[in-house]
């Protein structure tokens, strides 16, 4: 069920960005935006990173290395912040050198984001958090807390 949920939702962003802008925004910068969208999550980005992910599962951190690591955050979290920044510059009409700023700022906050997410599952307790904490390192995953 939840693989189909993703599923329509995907297929949902896509329709929101064509169906719902049209008039709205041109032709040519819905064209780009669905292309940043698709690059995002596909071969080149979150199926990239989750390949990474899910193949880097009980591997020593210190082999593994920190170099593995940011290649799986940065193409599953900062990928999905950078294109959802990105779109939004092109659908808003924004320029090239606006839109190259965002998607660094982005991309930096994605890689961040999971830095205290990985410091918050190993200081932090589930109550506290409102999630479960230490599952990562049950499920043998890197982690910067593992590989530094």
């Amino acid at each position: 069920m939840a693989v189909l949920t993703g599923d329509a939702l995907l297929a949902l962003a896509f329709e929101n960005m064509t169906v719902v802008s049209s008039g709205l925004v041109s032709p040519e910068r819905t064209v780009r935006a669905v292309i940043e969208l698709a690059k995002a999550i596909g071969t080149k980005g979150l199926v990239a990173g989750q390949v990474i992910d899910l193949s880097s599962e009980g591997l020593n951190p210190e082999v593994a290395g920190i170099e593995r690591l940011e290649f799986i955050h940065l193409h599953k979290t900062a990928a999905l912040l950078e294109a959802a920044a990105v779109i939004g510059v092109i659908m808003g009409g924004g320029t090239d050198e606006e839109m190259e700023k965002l998607r660094k700022y982005a991309r930096c906050i994605g890689l961040l984001f999971q830095v205290v997410d990985d410091i918050l599952d190993v200081t932090k307790s589930t109550e506290e958090l409102g999630k479960i904490t230490g599952k990562d390192a049950i499920a043998g995953k890197l982690t910067y807390e593992a590989c530094l």
